[in-house]
């Protein structure tokens, strides 16, 4: 019998079964090299909880699925007896960053316990820094593995005109990847401000036969149709049941999050009340921050969420299984438990308490009761993804400078008011002009923030001016600003701020909160200037320092390092900014920094 050709895009687990040595197993030629007995089983595919079945796995593959397995037990087979405790499948977290603050072996150890075998990360946090090259190597460190990580490659929506895009040479050479699943978040206003520069990655998506990741927070009616209309066929951002059954209805995949940088599962479960299909509903993370991994745990934790927030306990696994595997089509081996698919499954005391007591990825036991077992790999990163902070030279107070002219007493400027911790808005405000240059006002809240460009022209600034950070001194700083390759910078002094966008050069990356001339907090975040290799334990600690320095300035944000990054984000509304000035996310333009001079 000839074996079966692997579809395109995806990968294979090392070790895995040919379909003929799987038949043998079922036939009972061949033993088992692992049986799973006494279980309640479920079954995704049918809604069912199957009592006292059993499982057969061969390597890394499921062979047979049925009450009695005895005929595939050798005397080598490991026999795991569940005593009617629940199987289900490993679970699938189908969006989330990797590539910022920990490495993937260091998030692995958290998740794994948990029961999460298999992850799909967004890649466009190193492209923009380290291109594709830098991609290939965040690749690398995700492959061979405990578990299974796929990957999308950048569609890069930004607001600055150098990032913005990715080359279709990088995007065929990603694209080719087997573990690259699709094309990440197009953010909806890029794409339809911009559709020249999305459509040919999405075309060469299409012919590649793999998804497109949609972007649609804010986008509604006529607009959120032409976009849907274009290719993407997800979101992620969905806050309400509204939200969530609009996308829904025009045939998305409707990613629910529950995570760090937003929590939006119990707005969402409203939408149970209209008793609509939730196959195309997959639950998410969309990123988790140490102290939440440490604290709540991975996927496990938002499956049990979506159970307390009163989802059918089956639907809430399958929207952590088969929904995430059909969403990407990897169904035909990922996301339940049945013949040909990779062994990925997770034992739990009933379908209501979703707490792993073992973990089997890719026919191993590689956590119990909470304990790893098995090790993720570290990777060795390439020498020039750990260098990829460039400046011609130190910075210096005056490269802060807001200049205009010099007869002016008074400057009326655009602010970046901070509306929430992520949202911003325009407004204006009336500034001392002296000697040419237009103050700050740390007594009226307005302080200047700047974006460095750190790969492209490093060095290239701009300094506007933001109200919201609430600092009488000092500044804080981070080489991961979103979708930029920028280090952006807020303060109340230009010395503080050149002394943080210095010493991030020397670290090679990190964030840095700086008062008075003297560095109050920082961690080095070497990796792309996005990751740190630190164990999460320690990272975690490092944070906290930082966010009580920033706190101590008066920052009012529970997470003043996420709010920052975001300050250059292409797709949170609405007055963003780059090396390249402000931009207004409404309609894509530029907005001049000073509105007139008196």
């Amino acid at each position: 019998m000839k074996s079966l050709r692997q579809p395109s895009g995806t990968q294979r687990t090392k070790g895995f079964e040919q379909p003929e040595e799987l038949m043998r197993v079922a036939l009972g030629k061949v033993p088992a090299s692992l049986v799973v007995q006494n279980a309640r089983v479920l079954n995704v595919y049918t809604g069912e909880l199957l009592e006292g079945w059993s499982v057969a796995v061969k390597g890394s593959q499921i062979a047979c699925v049925e009450k009695d397995v005895s005929h595939a037990i050798g005397k080598d087979t490991r026999c795991i007896d569940a005593a009617g405790k629940t199987l289900i499948p490993g679970f699938i977290d189908g969006h989330t960053h990797l590539s910022w603050l920990f490495s993937p072996a260091e998030f692995l150890k958290a998740a794994i316990p948990g029961g999460t075998t298999t992850i799909v990360t967004e890649t466009m946090e190193p492209y923009p820094v380290s291109g594709v090259n830098g991609v290939m190597d965040f690749i690398a460190s995700t492959q061979d593995q405990p578990v299974k990580i796929f990957l999308t490659a950048p569609a890069m929506g930004s607001i600055s005109k150098r990032t913005v895009g990715i080359s279709p040479k990088a995007l065929n050479a990603l694209l080719k990847h087997p573990a690259v699943v699709g094309l990440g978040e197009s953010y909806w206003q890029g794409v339809l401000q911009t559709p020249e520069k999305f459509f040919p990655a999405f075309e060469a998506t299409r012919l590649f036969q793999k998804v497109i990741e949609g972007h649609t927070a804010g986008a509604r009616g006529e607009k959120l149709n032409a976009y849907a209309a274009l290719g993407p066929s997800s979101c992620h951002e969905p806050i309400t049941a509204e939200q969530a059954l609009e996308r829904l209805r025009l045939g998305f995949w409707v990613m629910i999050r529950e995570g760090s940088i937003r929590r939006d599962l119990s707005a969402i479960s409203e939408i149970r009340a209209t008793g609509i299909d939730t196959r195309r509903m997959i639950l998410v993370t969309d990123g988790l921050s140490p102290k939440d991994l440490l604290e709540k745990g991975a996927m496990e934790y938002v499956v049990q969420r979506a159970v307390d927030c009163g989802f059918k306990p089956v639907e809430a696994v399958q929207m952590a299984t088969v929904n995430a595997a059909q969403r990407f089509y990897l169904d035909h081996r990922l996301g339940g438990i049945a013949p040909g698919r990779d062994a990925d499954m997770i034992l739990i005391p009933d379908i209501k308490t979703i707490q792993a007591e073992m973990v089997i990825s890719n026919g191993q036991v590689v956590a119990e009761h909470g304990k790893l077992l098995k090790k993720p790999r570290s990777h060795v990163f390439l020498k020039e993804s750990r260098n990829s902070i460039h400046l011609k030279r130190a910075m210096t107070a005056t490269d802060f400078d807001v200049s205009t002219r010099k007869s002016a007493r008074y400057a009326h400027v655009r602010v970046m008011e901070t509306v929430t911790d992520l949202v911003t808005r325009e407004s204006e405000a009336v500034l001392a002009v002296k000697d040419g240059k237009v103050l700050p006002d740390p007594d009226g809240d307005i302080l200047k923030v700047a974006a460095v460009d750190r790969t492209r022209y490093p060095g290239k600034t701009f300094t506007g001016f933001i109200k919201g950070f609430c600092m009488k001194h000092g500044a804080i700083a981070s080489s991961a600003a979103w979708d930029t390759s920028d280090i952006v910078v807020v303060g109340a002094n230009e010395s503080d701020m050149a002394l943080a966008v210095n010493r991030i050069h020397a670290l090679q990356g990190g964030a840095v909160v700086c008062a008075n001339g003297k560095v109050r907090a920082e961690i080095a975040l070497p990796i792309f200037g996005l990751m740190s290799d630190l164990p999460l334990k320690t990272l975690n600690r490092k944070l906290a320092a930082v966010r009580r320095a920033a706190a101590a300035l008066g920052i009012p944000f529970p997470d003043p390092l996420l709010t920052l990054v975001t300050l250059t984000g292409a797709a949170i509304p609405f007055l963003r900014i780059c090396e390249e000035g402000l931009v207004n996310l409404k309609n894509g333009a530029n907005r001049s920094l000073i509105v007139r001079l008196r």
